[in-house]
């Protein structure tokens, strides 16, 4: 069976550090670890990254690279990004957010999995990222949690 490829945003990250969201996206981190899954880091992440604190930069480097897979921001995701501030599925002032879902998308993860349920992982935003998708030819998104990401055990 193929692995799923999981990109994965900050929200992700710093959750392992977050109260409310530590245990999911610790468990994420930890199936990437093991490598039942691929982590999907774009470049992005990486620059989102750049000043934070040393304990989520350490958290990334649990991860072996193996178990990585980086994907840049190109022309391709940048246009898909600004189709959908056209399209008015989410605001000018959130290009970042977009254009995460952009290099998902281009890249053809299994999944984007975040926190951010305010620009991402929102049902009325979902459903307008991925009509863009399809009117401009791009497959659908799966995009969800950490915590329905996660695989539950019987």
């Amino acid at each position: 069976m193929m692995k799923l490829r999981i990109y994965i945003d900050t929200s992700v990250i710093g959750g392992c550090l977050d109260k409310e969201f530590q245990n999911a996206s610790r468990q994420l981190i930890d199936k990437f670890k093991q490598g039942e899954m691929i982590a999907v880091i774009s470049e992005l992440t990486t620059l989102e990254l750049k000043d934070a604190p040393q304990e989520v930069l350490d958290i990334l480097r649990e991860i072996p690279e193996k178990n990585i897979e980086y994907v840049e921001l190109t022309e391709e995701a940048v246009n898909l990004a600004r189709k959908y501030l056209g399209e008015g599925v989410i605001g000018g002032g959130k290009l970042v957010d977009a254009e995460h879902i952009a290099i998902a998308t281009i890249n053809r993860v299994d999944v984007l999995a975040s926190w951010n349920f305010r620009h991402i992982v929102n049902l009325q935003r979902i459903r307008g990222y991925n009509s863009v998708n399809l009117k401009y030819g791009h497959p659908l998104l799966e995009i969800r949690s950490p915590l329905e990401v996660i695989a539950y055990e019987e």
